[in-house]
């Protein structure tokens, strides 16, 4: 039964990852790039400004909101986010691309998270300005409502619009076991098994306890733990990651060549025929690069819609800001400690360690910490898995609230639960192969309702630039909605 779900489940794959998504996932970025006239690098003081420097000079946007309020602060939404995105992509996935695709796989990852800035820019504008609040009070927001709601309401589009939206919803309900649950704790579980010879049942048992204590409190409980669990996590990982990238820093030119040269083929991959080499770099590269940061998937934008944010641009910010700190800060800073260890040939990019996958990060942090290194890894991958886990559930939830209705939610995030200790135990590449294919059919849906609305995008984002940074007296773009807009004009107004 395995072998037959496995062989189908390839086949898929294969037709979803082909060129036409690839082109499809970064001609979206590009567009939305040319539409908002290059925005993360030429506005890129200003939303990092708005983004990490609010974190330590705005109380707004780490204050938490009241009990009766059912959204969460800005902070939170990008930790839950941050939380679902930096997972093991960051670590098992760069190994991947490396071992899959040669050094020259990180270059396309770039590549992914530069045009993906703007994907996850666009998707986190438009799911603001379509949410709507749910029968608990809660904000709803996604794909599902932008198609729904945005592409649905152009002439003669309105089925089309609710057909694809219940895709999404489907796809995204699918993908929130295998991308958000099982490949995650099959990594944890490898990585126990390997550093601690913890074995996987138990493993899966304590994780599945541990995630039921946070996810049946709902967003709150998991805004609530992913605020304190992602800042530490990710700067334990940096600072280790640093080390290593600084005790190497005399290999930064060698490696730099290996990614750029095995980016355009102007040598072979692991001794293969180059044309080969650089299909395989450029594949590999951006489909880590997607599974990482989720750009193009219109997975966040669930979580990022939940925040008590009145401008959709500022928290298209925040989208622009975690595709940065996700691919081009962690996945970096883990391709350079493999590259700079000595466990890949630069000159043929071939990789000179036997270890697996989720081993090779390990072994590369070993050649400066010892034995310490896979145990840190080990940890890493525990912390990095766990709060996808966490922010995945979220994003189940609601794809099962889109179709079920709130009231129903109880039940997927207990069947969510029980299907953590089934990923402790399956085979890491049957999860591996799941998440890619329904991360592909999730994107399919989201980048059609990212495009036909892209002019949307564009007009928000030139009303708020006109606005905040040129002052000029416009009325703001806050909701497609007239009640929403107004009230979100109140508060807009009484904050000012």
């Amino acid at each position: 039964m395995i072998d037959w779900i496995s062989s189908v489940n390839g086949a898929i794959n294969s037709f979803v990852w082909g060129l036409p998504m690839l082109v499809l996932l970064v001609g979206t970025g590009i567009l939305m790039t040319m539409l908002t006239k290059v925005f993360q690098i030429t506005h890129i003081g200003y939303w990092m400004k708005h983004t990490l420097g609010s974190i330590f000079t705005d109380r707004h946007i780490t204050k938490h909101t009241g009990e009766d309020d059912q959204s969460i602060s800005q902070f939170q939404s990008l930790c839950t986010a941050l939380a679902a995105t930096i997972g093991t992509g960051n670590i098992v996935g760069v190994a991947t691309a490396l071992i899959s695709g040669g050094p020259g796989a990180i270059f396309w990852m770039w590549i992914v998270a530069f045009f993906g800035m703007m994907t996850n820019y666009s998707e986190n504008v438009l799911g603001i300005y379509y949410r709507r609040k749910n029968d608990k009070g809660e904000w709803s927001g996604g794909a599902m409502y932008y198609l729904r709601d945005g592409l649905g309401s152009k002439t003669g589009m309105k089925q089309i619009g609710a057909v694809l939206a219940v895709l999404f919803a489907v796809f995204c309900l699918f993908a929130s076991f295998g991308i958000g649950n099982m490949s995650q704790i099959n990594s944890i579980a490898g990585n126990m098994k390997a550093a601690f010879d913890v074995p996987p049942f138990v493993t899966g048992m304590v994780l599945m306890v541990l995630a039921a204590l946070v996810i049946l409190g709902g967003i709150k409980r998991i805004a609530s733990v992913t605020e304190k669990l992602v800042p530490f996590m990710a700067i334990l990982y940096i600072v280790g990651a640093l080390t290593i990238c600084i005790v190497n820093i005399d290999q930064f030119g060698a490696v730099f060549g290996a990614i750029f040269k095995g980016a355009f083929a102007m040598k072979a991959v692991g001794g293969g025929i180059v044309g080969s080499g650089v299909k395989l770099a450029v594949t590999w590269g951006m489909k880590r690069g997607v599974f990482s940061n989720e750009a193009g998937l219109g997975s966040s934008v669930m979580v990022h819609s939940s925040s008590n944010v009145k401008e959709p641009v500022r928290q298209g910010m925040w989208g622009i800001f975690e595709v940065f700190a996700d691919t081009i800060v962690v996945c970096t800073l883990t391709a350079f400690s493999v590259l700079s260890s000595g466990l890949v040939d630069l000159e043929t990019g071939k990789v000179l360690s036997s270890s697996p996958d989720s081993a090779l990060v390990g072994e590369a942090f070993s050649t400066i910490f010892g034995k310490a290194g896979p145990a840190f890894i080990a940890v890493a991958i525990l912390l990095f898995a766990f709060s996808t886990v966490l922010g995945w559930s979220h994003y189940g939830s609601k794809a099962f609230e889109y179709l079920f209705g709130a009231k129903a939610t109880t039940v997927y995030r207990v069947i969510f639960i029980v299907f953590i200790l089934g990923g402790a135990t399956m085979s890491l590449d049957l999860a591996w192969d799941l998440s890619d294919t329904f991360n592909g059919l999730m994107a399919i849906p989201n980048l059609i309702g990212v495009l036909a609305l892209s002019p949307i995008v564009a007009k928000i984002t030139k009303n708020y630039i006109n606005r905040k940074i040129k002052g000029k007296q416009e009325e703001p773009m806050l909701s497609a909605f007239p009640d929403i807009q107004r009230m979100q004009a109140r508060r807009l107004d009484a904050s000012d």
